[in-house]
């Protein structure tokens, strides 16, 4: 898929637990082959994908029948993010766990995700989306910086060290 190829993000179905089980597995062993051991390393079952399907919003993005790239989004804030580190508002959605297929990463399939996540937060509705990201260089904190992400705070949450970002929703 070109970087201009337009998709859109489908809700995920319990079908799609074990592809997306393996798409999230690829990617962490990729980092971890890369990078070493750390936080990204943690290996994804279709039992977890099920789990995010009852308890978040998971989306993915196809070609044709390949899932390229996946997304979770919930209003219910993450263990590991700390509110003070965030600008106040009324709604705010979390963005956890977005993954592109290591084959298709740098097509610009991710910033495409982010921008279709923008989308699905606003009709929520939500007033910002926000994240944590690694802060090591398996993390993806240049990444969501590049995509217009503001660097709202740095924290340690379990030995791991951690990018705060937020994104305002016009």
């Amino acid at each position: 898929m070109p970087d201009s190829a337009p998709f859109s993000l489908q809700p995920a179905t319990a079908e799609d637990a074990g592809p997306l089980a393996a798409l999230h597995t690829v990617v962490a062993d990729c980092l971890t082959n890369k990078h070493g051991r750390g936080p990204w390393s943690s290996r994804s079952t279709g039992k977890g994908v099920l789990h995010a399907l009852r308890t978040l919003r998971v989306f993915l993005a196809r070609e044709g029948a390949e899932i390229v790239g996946t997304l979770r989004l919930t209003t219910k804030k993450p263990w590991a993010i700390d509110t003070n580190y965030f600008s106040p508002c009324t709604r705010a959605v979390y963005l956890l766990g977005l993954a592109v297929a290591q084959a298709r990463q740098n097509q610009g399939i991710g910033r495409q995700c982010l921008e279709e996540a923008k989308q699905v937060a606003r009709a929520w509705p939500a007033d910002a989306i926000r994240l944590d990201a690694y802060d090591a260089e398996a993390g993806a904190g240049a990444f969501y910086t590049r995509c217009g992400w503001a660097e709202v705070g740095r924290v340690v949450y379990r030995k791991a060290p951690l990018i705060c970002f937020e994104l305002w929703l016009e």
